[in-house]
């Protein structure tokens, strides 16, 4: 009858998702940036404003509805924790692989 997903698989399929979406793309940035001459931390502040538009959608249910949804707050802390640690490792991958 009621068959629910656990918040914990929740919250662990979007942070996963988030780790692998921003590491890829804050490598990806580095790397257009170095081609370019851009300074890198332009791509840092770039990175936490998209991992923030990422996490808005979440946000935004969990203050709309904070006694209904409880998907949205596993979700949301998923993702949050998942750019996190993306924002905080992706550079030392792209400074090993010398586009810092």
């Amino acid at each position: 009858m009621g068959q629910f997903i656990p918040d914990y698989l929740i919250r662990e399929q979007a942070a996963v998702g988030a780790l692998v979406l921003f590491a890829v793309l804050r490598v990806l940035a580095a790397v257009a940036a170095f081609s370019r001459g851009w300074p890198i931390a332009l791509v840092e502040k770039c990175a936490i404003g998209v991992a923030g538009l990422y996490c808005a959608p979440q946000l935004f249910d969990v203050l709309a509805h904070p006694y209904v949804v409880h998907a949205s707050s596993a979700e949301l802390e998923g993702k949050v924790i998942g750019s996190a640690i993306a924002l905080f490792f992706s550079p030392i991958l792209s400074h090993r692989l010398g586009y810092e």
